[in-house]
């Protein structure tokens, strides 16, 4: 009986140890980070743990960085947008629908998640300015172009999720709200969207990430006036460290975990696992 509750124990132990070690390995460059940011010496290098706390850095910070975070945010809001409009629609047809080619279609689907992003950057470069060249419209440099290539990289993650709840839901919902009257429109409306909502957030979320944290095609699609967050800070750390982006990615830190936080409480995002998609 003792052997028992010291080999449980044991595992107990060993299980928090190793919990643990993963919460250090996640959280420890961030710690490391906002712990840095907060040191006001002189230097060209990250100080932790710092060695006189102060605000000095946060006070530096340059104005174009705040308006390359905005238009991150706008980007990646913009980008989600547009994922979910196209996405949702997707993946009801890849669930639901019986066609020739369908295995095809969805690889297509797919496919922005095996390009490398460089040669999307690339690819879209060459497709903007053969467009401009037709047209005389040039959108290289622009939100619209921006918004375009990044649709296209994280359109992919909406239709994954949205499927993933599709697959498991109970159709009888559907059936039982068309057999009381309501029309297809009503019925997806009322019926199918809020239960799939919690895969379009979730797809929504994974899109503005991709957006956000994207460099290769900003820095292709990009401009002086028109580049986003991720590029400025590759552009900034090329070829010198400069100690306020610690304290702008100290703010980014803490404004993510907090709507992360508040989207959780909005939404539910854990109802997806544990509502089986309407089962």
């Amino acid at each position: 009986m003792n052997g028992h509750r010291a080999i449980a124990n044991a595992r107990k132990a060993a299980s928090g140890i190793w919990m643990l070690g993963v919460f250090v390995f996640l959280f420890a460059p961030l710690v490391v980070v906002v712990g840095a940011s907060f040191d006001g010496g002189e230097r060209t290098f990250l100080n932790f743990p710092p060695k006189e706390l102060s605000f000095r850095w946060y006070g530096r910070i340059s104005p174009d960085l705040f308006e390359s975070l905005g238009l991150s945010i706008v980007l990646g809001l913009t980008t989600a947008a547009v994922g979910c409009l196209v996405g949702v629609p997707a993946a009801l047809g890849l669930v639901r629908a019986r066609f020739p080619g369908k295995s095809l279609v969805a690889a297509a689907f797919r496919a922005p998640l095996q390009i490398p992003a460089v040669v999307t950057g690339v690819s879209f470069l060459k497709l903007y300015y053969l467009i401009g060249d037709v047209t005389g419209i040039y959108v290289v440099g622009t939100l619209p172009g921006l918004v375009i290539a990044h649709s296209f990289l994280a359109t992919p993650y909406v239709i994954g999720t949205v499927s993933a709840v599709l697959q498991r839901f109970n159709t009888r919902l559907e059936e039982a709200a068309l057999s009381l009257g309501a029309s297809r429109w009503r019925t997806f409306r009322r019926v199918t969207l809020p239960v799939i909502m919690p895969g379009v957030y979730a797809g929504a979320m994974y899109a503005f990430l991709v957006s956000f944290g994207d460099v290769p095609v900003a820095l292709f699609l990009g401009s002086s006036g028109m580049q986003p967050f991720a590029a400025k800070i590759f552009h900034l750390m090329e070829f010198d460290f400069d100690p306020t982006l610690l304290a702008i990615s100290t703010f980014i830190i803490f404004g993510s975990l907090a709507a992360i936080y508040l989207l959780q409480r909005a939404v539910g995002l854990e109802e997806l696992s544990r509502s089986g998609g309407g089962n």
